[in-house]
């Protein structure tokens, strides 16, 4: 099961839900001119920035992914439910019975905006972004870093396009929760959890990628402490998890979030410095001097 289709599962559109609140709220206050999103386009990463030029880059690598045979996901997409509703509870609403709903109701009519801002769409390598050096001011990576090749090379790349004082956001599964607990477990056998592409990596390993590029991160924060489930209904029962694993055990979200400042040193300028050579000591000579001779 590749991101997309796993987005659309119960526990995908709560985790998705967590991470677009968590880069709403940093990207609202970034300023700058051009912001880029590198995949998942299921996650509006730029939808509350302001900057007048932004860009979704897809490089369908993720799509073109096939299942791995013999292998099953362990959460179903809602039209494998069936057409009759998983659980009937007051203020709640299943996927089945929320997709059915959705498809027989035509979509309404949304107005247009004439002050919105329009987000173009591009496809290219990750590795290899068709931007100049040093011309962008926002760079927003849901998960892209999993699903690449060479995750370093991305980065590196987003740090020769970012200007000097650019930021740069990545969100990610965290591998030491429970989530990543039963990822290992449907390695081993049984049904995946998670998407079976891709590689997960540590928050710990991003940050010392991120020093080493001169990057400084500014802030960090896991989320989604309930287990993993697949019914919609018991993720909303275990929804106390998150309040308690923010305070008691923070490090073990199922997905992290980092942002993080491009650092440059520069040059301090002093004024004009007059250049003062230092004059040689004068070294005496030593003169021998002839003694006179006294008769007695």
């Amino acid at each position: 099961m590749s991101l997309q289709h796993w987005l659309q599962t119960p526990p995908g559109r709560y985790a998705l839900a967590w991470e677009q609140s968590q880069i709403d709220r940093v990207v609202t206050d970034i300023f700058g001119y051009h912001a880029l999103q590198l995949g998942n386009p299921a996650l509006q990463g730029l939808a509350h920035n302001r900057m007048p030029h932004r860009w979704l880059a897809l490089d369908g690598a993720e799509s073109a992914q096939p299942n791995l045979p013999g292998v099953r996901p362990a959460c179903l997409l809602p039209e494998h439910y069936g057409g009759e509703p998983v659980y009937a509870e007051p203020g709640l609403v299943d996927a089945v019975g929320l997709a059915a709903e959705n498809a027989q109701l035509p979509p309404e009519p949304q107005p247009a905006d004439a002050h919105a801002i329009h987000t173009e769409h591009l496809q290219c390598d990750f590795t290899a972004l068709p931007f100049p050096a040093q011309s962008l001011d926002l760079v927003v990576l849901p998960h892209t870093l999993e699903w690449v090749d060479d995750p370093h090379a991305c980065l590196r790349e987003v740090d020769r396009v970012l200007v000097p004082g650019g930021q740069i956001v990545i969100s990610g599964f965290n591998t030491w929760s429970l989530w990543g607990m039963r990822q290992l477990v449907g390695r081993v056998g049984g049904g995946w959890y998670l998407p079976q592409h891709g590689e997960f990596l540590a928050p710990r390993r991003v940050r010392d990628w991120l020093r080493l590029l001169s990057f400084e991160v500014t802030q960090g924060r896991f989320g989604c402490y309930r287990p993993a489930l697949c019914s919609p209904l018991w993720l909303h029962r275990w929804r106390f998890m998150d309040q308690a694993g923010d305070r008691w055990w923070p490090v073990f979200g199922a997905v992290y979030f980092l942002a993080a400042i491009k650092r440059v040193p520069a040059m301090r300028l002093v004024g004009k410095v007059e250049m003062r050579t230092q004059r040689r000591a004068v070294a005496l000579r030593p003169i021998a001097q002839r003694r006179a001779k006294t008769k007695i």
